[in-house]
Parts: structure tokens; sequence; C-alpha cells
């Protein structure tokens, strides 16, 4: 790689020069090189030390890591009645809208996240949130109809780009503390860590014991073991093996410092899953506990499919309100706008410091197109009926290849247009390949932790609860949320409330809401 993540190549503003080496010739007007030249100045491709070759790289790496949010979308959104008993696209059983939901998960993934590289000019891919999708799915659709949830997406992000323009996101993003910020980062290395070990069935949630009559018997003496769901506990089955193989290679190509050591990874790992299947023919963990997590990894026998974007457009934007009545509504979505707000802030920040792209205050270059195009892509997803789009903290994957500029997600984004009509190609990557990558960039974020000061318990507990609660809770905001309210108390009780951004209390203040937002619809009769 040009330079590790933890290690960023110097920010020097010019192209460096080799010894003795002649003056560039001026490209001619319009020719090739004259559209490269205007790029690299564009996205800042040599003031941020970055090349083309990183940017590949790392927009494969950023796709591969987060593709399989094509196969996983799908099966969320698709297995969920709304409350009149239809599944979405109005289709009529669990399941049969997974064609329809692919295809446009695909497109709106790509378009967005070429968006965010053209204008964002940062390297943070976007796609359906999970965890959003569930909310969506479970949460809202089972009030209403499936038009009626995706209008309250489209309310939500129309609500967060209002923020963005009046310019409060921005406000807020400045208004973090530095070492806060730095908790993000490394509390989200933590998080992908966990998405990559569950992904690849490393560690699983110990199942509940439930009686003959669905009652709960026991949840179990701890809430995570060793091995997959199902499992006993236990490492066993080859595609465990793939995972492991994964990550021990990823780890040395990565130490002895080869470019590429990510992408190669998942290809080699894939590839191991492709043959590992061929002579086992293992089954899927639907099937067997010691199965494919996801996607069982076999050469498809259709490789091109037409997408059906039938669900573009199926979007009501008042009647959530007509279902649920207007108290209801607005706690719905605040609930929504609240926890996409700060994942993606969360994600934005851990990710340029991971880059180094961060100012010296910890502030992300652009960040007011960054945020903006975020905001868009949450109202395009419900447009879409894809549930709310947000920027993906897999994207550290690219950066962990050296990707730094919007270059990797014109990579990416393009990827994702292709795979509406190769869904089957991008199937046989299984999760025990794409995971590996997770782990080995969740270290090199966690990394960070480093220059906390620990010492001064009124930045150290916010920042521990801020970085433990990410992964324990399975929540960006969730971590973030608690760093914010525990950061604001200490430094009250302390005596150095005027410490404490006036921003800050207000976050502070709508994360006690958000956290009791369930005794509020209780009390407000709405629950």
């Amino acid at each position: 790689m040009n330079a590790t993540p933890s290690e960023p190549a110097p920010d020097s503003g010019r192209p460096p020069a080799e010894a003795g080496a002649a003056a560039p010739t001026a490209p001619a007007p319009g020719g090739p090189l004259a559209l490269l030249a205007w790029a690299d100045r564009y996205f800042r491709l040599t003031e941020r030390g970055s090349t083309w070759s990183a940017e590949l790289r790392g927009g494969l790496a950023t796709f591969f890591a987060m593709s399989y949010i094509v196969v996983l979308n799908p099966i969320i959104l698709s297995q969920a009645p709304d409350a009149t008993g239809s599944f979405i696209g109005g289709t009529t059983a669990s399941g049969e809208g997974v064609p329809m939901v692919a295809a446009a998960t695909a497109l709106v993934a790509g378009l967005l996240t070429i968006v965010m590289g053209v204008v964002g000019r940062f390297p943070v891919a976007i796609a359906a949130g999970l965890g959003l999708n569930a909310v969506v799915a479970f949460g809202l659709a089972s009030q209403m109809t499936w038009a009626d949830a995706m209008g309250i997406v489209v309310i939500e992000g129309v609500i967060i780009l209002i923020l963005v323009l009046t310019g409060f996101r921005t406000a807020v993003f400045r208004a973090i503390p530095g070492e806060l910020k730095v908790a993000i980062g490394a509390g989200i290395g933590l998080f992908i860590t966990l998405i990559g070990l569950v992904n690849a069935g490393f560690i699983s949630r110990v199942p509940d014991s439930v009686g003959p009559d669905g009652e709960l018997i026991s949840s179990g003496t701890v809430p995570v073991q060793l091995g997959p769901l199902g499992g006993g506990g236990e490492l066993n089955g080859w595609p465990l093996l793939v995972f492991v193989v994964g990550v021990l290679l990823t780890a040395v190509l990565m130490a002895r410092r080869v470019k590429g050591a990510i992408l190669i990874g998942i290809v080699a790992a894939t590839v191991l899953a492709v043959a590992v299947q061929a002579l086992t023919g293992t089954r899927p963990g639907t099937e067997d506990a010691y199965g494919w997590q996801l996607n069982v990894p076999e050469l498809p026998e259709q490789i091109v499919r037409l997408p059906d974007l039938g669900l573009l457009g199926q979007f009501n934007l008042l009647g959530g309100y007509q279902e649920v009545g207007a108290v209801a509504l607005v706690l719905l979505v605040f609930t929504l706008m609240l926890a996409d707000f700060f994942d993606t802030m969360g994600t934005v920040v851990g990710i340029g410091r991971e880059g180094g792209l961060l100012d010296a205050e910890g502030n992300v270059p652009n960040v007011r197109a960054v945020l903006g195009v975020d905001s868009v892509a949450a109202a395009v997803g419900g447009m879409a009926s894809v549930s709310s789009n947000t920027a993906y903290v897999e994207s550290a994957a690219g950066v962990g290849e050296g990707a730094r500029t919007g270059i990797a997600n014109l990579v990416t984004g393009v990827l994702f247009l292709l795979a509406m009509f190769f869904t089957p190609l991008v199937e046989v990557v299984p999760s025990e390949a794409a995971a590996p990558a997770l782990v080995v960039v969740g270290f090199l974020m966690l990394s960070q932790i480093r220059s906390i000061d620990f010492s001064d318990v009124g930045i150290g507990i916010p920042a521990f609860l801020t970085v433990v609660l990410m992964p324990f809770t399975y929540s960006i905001a969730a971590g973030i949320g608690a760093g914010f309210v525990s950061f604001v108390v200490i430094r009250a009780c302390q005596g150095r409330a005027r410490d404490v951004h006036p921003l800050m209390w207000v976050v502070a203040a709508l994360f006690v809401v958000f956290f009791g937002i369930e005794p509020i619809q209780t009390l407000l009769g709405v629950g």
C-alpha cells in the first residue's frame, strides 16, 4: 500500500518530485492527459497522497466488503408483511419481492455512491442502512402500508437535508470535542470487527430456550458464544476455515506491506470458498449450523439477470399520518432521524481519521457536501422503496487499501450498477470471504484510541462508553449518545460547564429523548 491507514502519507499539497526528474510537459488542451490532470486536481488525488491504482484497489475492496447488502437488504425487507398483510412491492408471499428489492438496492447504492464521490469527494460509499432497514420493516411497515413506511423515510431524509442546508448538522459536527471524535472512530473499528465476526459465524448470539407455548425458559448464561448460531459454542465447518484463512492471509500480507493486501485477501478467500464448496457440497446455514452464513459460493449457471425496477416511486408521504396520527408520526421520524444523523457522523469521522483526512481540529474536508449527499440518500432510499440509504462503515476496507478520494467511489458505484445485471456473480462472494477485511480494518481503526487521554476522567469515561457501547448495543448512534450525555453530565459536575459547547447540550438532551423513546410513547399513549 502507498501508506498504511495508521500512518497516512504526508499531505504536501503538490505531487512528489523524483530527484533529477524533468518538469512534466503540459498536456494538449482537451487531451486525455489534460483530463487526468484535471481529475487529479478536482479530487485532490496527489494532494492527499494517493494514486490511481490505490483508488482502484480501494473502490474494489469497498464494493466486495459491502456487496452483501444487495443480498441481505432484500431478505430483510421482503420477509415482513405490512399492516394489511401485504409484502413489499404488493407481493403476496414472504421473499417474493427479493428480485425487485435487490435491483433497486444496487441501483440506488451505485448512483448515490457515485454522487458522493463527485460532490463530496470523500471515500465513503452509500447503500441501504443495516439496522435502519430493520426499523422500517418491523417498526414502521407493521403499523401501516409499505408505501406509507417509505414515505416516512423520505420525510426523515428531507428533514436531515434541511438541517444540513441551515448549517445545523455541520455545526454539531464541529462542536464535538476532538477526543470524542477519536473515540467514535475507535468504536466503529470495534463495531465493524464484531460485524465481521458475526457475518462469518465466528461468534453468535446464544439462542433463547423457549417452551412449547412460546414462553421464555432461559436466555442463556452468556449473551454471545464462539461459533455460529446453533453450533453449540464450537468452531467447526468449512466456511469458518475460509474465514480464518482469510484473516491470517490478509494480516500477513499487511504485515509485509503488500499492496492490495485487503483486496487480495477477499479474492483469495473467495477462490478458496468456491473450491471448498465444489469439493464438499457444504449446505447453507439455514440447513446446517456450520454452513455458509448468507450465500453459498457456487459458480452460477446464469450470469446475467435483467433487473426488475418496479419498486421505484412506491411511497406515500401522508399515509403514515393517516395511519398512526401526528404524535406517533413525529416520534417515529425523530427516532429514525437521530439514528441516521449520528450513524453517518460517526462513520464519516472514523473513516476520515483512518485515512488521515481530518484537519487539526478533527473535521472532515468538504463536510457540508458529504453530509448533504448523505441526507439526500436517505430520502432517495425511501423513494426507491429500499429503506434509508446512508454512509457505509465498510468503506473503511477501501481506505485500508489506500483510497483517499472520491475516485474510489466511482469504482464502487459502477460495480453496484453492474451488480443490477450480474447479481448471480455478486452472490458468489460469501460473507466468510469478505468478513476478514472488516476484522483487519477494525484493528487499524481501534488503534486510534491511543491518542485519548484517559487520565482525564471527564473525557476518558465518555470516550470509553462511546467505544464499548457501539459493538455491545450493535448501534453507532447508541454509542455516540452515551458518550455525549456522559460528557455533558461529568463536565457539568466538575464545574467545567463552560468547556461544553452549547450545541453539545442540545444534542445530549435529544439523546435523552432518544434513549427514553419507549416510556415517552407510553406516557403519550402512542406506544
